[in-house]
């Protein structure tokens, strides 16, 4: 289970709809155990794709020393799926960097975007539950 602030969720959503039409990306900190995300890092999808999405590596490194600074880890990635559900695609496969993260896709879908996080190890895609508190 990924646990998430509120204020988490919606920072997602709402960077996730202002990417429009490109799919947005960012990194989320917190902490690992228990699986908890507090902090929202938005970042730019140097991509600049509607299909794909890479963090900017700049971005990535200042949320790496921000997390650790707070005592914090970065713990997962999330992005948007424009048109598509919220579910990985074979490139998201392929691209999962760590299979420690938590890979959290924004389907922007239908009016009310959906928030749904996976795992995914060795190529293997497994839903976990995301709890907002």
């Amino acid at each position: 289970m990924l646990r998430l602030t509120a204020d988490v969720r919606r920072r997602m959503v709402e960077h996730c709809l202002a990417g429009l039409p490109e799919e947005a990306c960012g990194l989320l900190g917190g902490s690992p155990d228990p699986p908890g995300a507090t902090v929202v890092y938005p970042t730019r999808n140097v991509a600049e794709s509607a299909r794909l999405y890479t963090v900017d590596p700049l971005e990535h490194l200042r949320a790496d020393r921000d997390a650790e600074a707070r005592g914090l880890e970065l713990i997962g990635v999330f992005h948007s799926h424009t048109h598509t559900d919220a579910y990985p695609s074979p490139t998201d496969v392929a691209q999962a960097p760590d299979p420690g993260w938590h890979y959290v896709l924004v389907s922007l879908k239908y009016a009310d975007p959906v928030v749904r996080s996976f795992r995914i190890v060795d190529g293997t895609i497994e839903e976990e539950d995301v709890e907002v508190s």
